[in-house]
C-alpha cells in the first residue's frame, strides 16, 4: 500500500480498508489468474531442485483450476536439504546477530513489496477472502520484524551476570543464548504465509539454518516466501524449501538426526505423534508445537449483545472456521440465550459465500475434499442430535458446485455430553448452550483438552473473574473484532495451554524467540 496511507492492516483493522487495497488486490488476482499452471521447484542450497514425481495444486474455489505444478519430494530431498542446512549452520550461527537481523528485515521488506501478490495467491490457494489473505501476508513480515526487534532490544541475548566473590581473582560471567543448529518448520494450510514465515524468521534471527516444508494444500504461498528469502541474499543452505507428502518427505525430515529443533503447526493427533517420535533420540531436542483449539466464548446476561454477536460470528466463520483459534463453543447465560441466538442466526444468514476474490464475499471454500466431507458428516450428525439453527448444507448453486463451499452453521440444543463439544471440527460450525450462571459456563469452557483462545462478553466487574479462571493462552474480553480470533505480533502473542501447545510461550511475544536458542555461560578468571 502507498506510503502516504496511515492504514495498518491487521486482523482487527481489516474491516474498513482504504480503496487502494481493493484495486491493487484485484489487479494482483487478475495477473495471477492469467498465468496459472507453471511448475515450481524446491529450493535447496539456493538452487531450484526438481523431482521425478510432481503433484498438482488445485484451487478449492474451482477444483478444475490447477494453480501450479510442484515437486513430490522424497527421502533423498529431505537428506539433501538437511545436508545443505548442516553445512551452512556453523557459518550462519557465527554470523553477527546484527547481520542476521539485517537480512531478515530485508526479506520482510520484500514481502511487504509483494503483499498483493501474496494475498492473491493465498486467496486462490487457501480460499481466504481478500482481507484475511492480505492480513495473513502482512502478519508474516510483522512476525519476522518482531523477532528482529526482540534480538536487537536484548543486545543479542548476551547478559553480564554476577561476579564470583573470589579472593585474589577477578571473575567475569556472561549468559549467552546461541542457536541450536538446523531447524525444521512444518507449516499448515490455514495460515500458509504467517505460520511459515513467522517461525522461519524467528529461527533464522536466532542463528539457525532452516528447512521449510509447507502443507501440500498450499505450496505456492510457501514458494513465494522462499523466493523472498533467496532474493534478500541469505547464503546458500541457510533457508531451504521442500515440498511433498507428509507421510514420506515430512516423516523423513522428522526422523532425521540432523534436525536439532522443530516447529509444527497442525492437528493435535499429528502434533502429538511428532512429539513422541522426535523424543526417540539420544538426547532431548526442542519441539515447538501448536496443535489446535476448541475455543469457548462465555456471554453474561450483562453483555452488549450486539458486540457479542459481531465478535462471535467473525471468530466462528472467519477463514471458514479453519482457524485453530475459531470460536466453536458458546456458553450463554439463560436470561439472554434466546435473544443472542436469534441475533447470531440473523447475522450468520447475512454472510455472503462464494469466490473469495470477489468484492463483498466474506466466506470462501474449505480447503479440500477431506474438509468438505468432514463438514457434511458433522452436519448430518448434528442434525440428528441437535437443532441446526442456520446453515448445515454445502453450496452447489452457480459456480460453487466446482469447489468446496459450505454454509456457516449454528447448532443449538446439542446435549452437552455429545462428542462434538470437545472434538475440533475445523469447519464453519459453532454450537450454542444455555447456562444457569457464569460458574457453570467457566466449568464447561475449561472442560476440554485444548486451551488456545477464549472470549468473554459481560460487565467490567466480571472481566477480572474471567481472566483469573479461564485456562487458555490468548484471552479476550468484549472484543467485537473477534471474540477468540485476531491475535497480532506485538499486540496479542499467540499460543496455547494444555493440548494446544508444547512450549507455554506465545509467538509474537517477549518470550518466543528464546525458544530457538539454548543458553551457554561464559566464565573468565583473571
Amino acid at each position: 500500500m502507498a506510503e502516504e496511507t496511515k492504514f495498518k492492516l491487521t486482523y482487527a483493522t481489516m474491516f474498513d480498508p482504504p480503496e487502494e487495497l481493493h484495486t491493487r488486490y484485484e489487479a494482483a488476482v487478475a495477473e495471477k489468474r492469467a498465468n496459472l499452471g507453471a511448475e515450481y521447484g524446491m529450493i535447496i542450497n539456493g538452487e531450484d531442485i526438481f523431482a521425478a514425481e510432481k503433484f498438482e495444486d488445485p484451487s478449492p474455489i474451482d477444483t478444475d483450476v490447477v494453480l501450479g505444478i510442484f515437486q513430490k519430494g522424497g527421502a533423498e530431498h529431505a537428506t539433501a536439504a538437511l545436508d545443505a542446512a548442516r553445512q551452512a549452520a556453523e557459518g550462519w550461527g557465527n554470523t553477527p546477530w546484527e547481520a542476521r537481523i539485517a537480512l531478515v528485515r530485508k526479506a520482510a521488506e520484500i514481502m511487504d513489496q509483494r503483499i498483493f501478490e501474496l494475498g492473491a495467491v493465498i486467496s486462490l490457494e487457501a480460499g481466504k477472502n481478500r482481507f484475511e489473505a492480505l492480513a495473513d501476508a502482512a502478519e508474516t513480515s510483522d512476525l519476522m520484524r518482531y523477532a528482529c526487534d526482540q534480538l536487537e532490544e536484548n543486545n543479542g541475548f548476551a547478559y553480564k551476570m554476577n561476579q564470583d566473590p573470589l579472593v585474589g581473582y577477578t571473575a567475569t560471567n556472561y549468559s549467552v543464548l546461541k542457536p541450536y543448529g538446523v531447524w525444521l518448520v512444518i507449516s499448515p494450510f490455514n495460515f500458509p504465509a504467517a505460520l511459515a514465515g513467522g517461525p522461519v524468521g524467528a529461527a533464522l534471527v536466532a542463528g539457525n539454518t532452516v528447512v521449510l516444508k509447507p502443507a501440500t494444500d498450499t505450496p505456492w504461498t510457501a514458494r513465494l516466501l522462499a523466493e523472498c528469502y533467496r532474493e534478500a541474499g541469505f547464503p546458500p543452505g541457510v533457508m531451504n524449501f521442500v515440498t511433498g507428502p507428509g507421510r514420506t518427505l515430512g516423516q523423513a525430515l522428522i526422523d532425521s538426526p540432523e534436525v536439532d529443533g522443530i516447529t509444527f503447526t497442525g492437528s493435535y493427533d499429528v502434533g502429538m505423534n511428532i512429539y513422541r517420535t522426535f523424543s526417540q533420540f539420544k538426547y532431548p531436542r526442542p519441539t515447538i508445537l501448536e496443535m489446535g483449539g476448541k475455543n469457548p466464548v462465555i456471554v453474561s446476561n450483562s453483555a452488549d449483545l450486539e458486540r457479542a454477536t459481531q465478535g462471535i460470528v467473525r471468530s466462528a466463520f472467519g477463514n471458514q472456521g479453519q482457524k485453530c483459534s475459531a470460536a466453536s463453543r458458546v456458553f450463554i447465560e439463560r436470561e439472554v440465550y434466546a435473544e443472542l441466538a436469534d441475533k447470531l442466526v440473523a447475522a450468520t444468514k447475512e454472510i455472503k459465500v462464494g469466490d473469495p476474490t470477489t468484492r463483498g464475499i466474506t466466506m470462501g471454500p474449505v480447503i479440500n475434499q477431506s474438509a468438505y466431507n468432514d463438514f457434511k458428516s458433522y452436519a448430518e450428525e448434528l442434525s440428528q442430535s441437535g437443532n441446526i439453527l442456520a446453515g448445515g448444507k454445502v453450496r452447489l448453486d452457480d459456480a460453487m458446485g466446482q469447489g468446496y463451499f459450505c454454509e456457516p452453521t449454528i447448532v443449538g440444543d446439542l446435549p452437552i455430553e455429545h462428542r462434538l463439544w470437545k472434538h475440533e471440527m475445523f469447519v464453519p460450525i459453532v454450537t450454542l448452550h444455555p447456562v444457569d450462571n457464569l460458574d457453570e459456563a467457566m466449568q464447561l469452557a475449561n472442560d476440554v483438552d485444548y486451551g488456545l483462545t477464549a472470549g468473554f462478553f459481560g460487565c467490567d466487574e466480571e472481566i477480572d473473574w474471567f481472566f483469573k479462571n479461564i485456562r487458555a493462552g490468548v484471552t479476550y474480553a468484549n472484543r467485537p473484532q473477534g471474540a477468540t480470533t485476531g491475535a497480532w505480533p506485538g499486540y496479542q502473542p499467540f499460543g496455547g495451554w494444555k493440548g494446544s501447545g508444547s512450549s507455554g510461550k506465545n509467538a509474537g511475544g517477549h518470550h518466543y524467540l528464546q525458544l530457538y536458542m539454548h543458553e551457554q555461560i561464559h566464565t573468565t578468571i583473571e
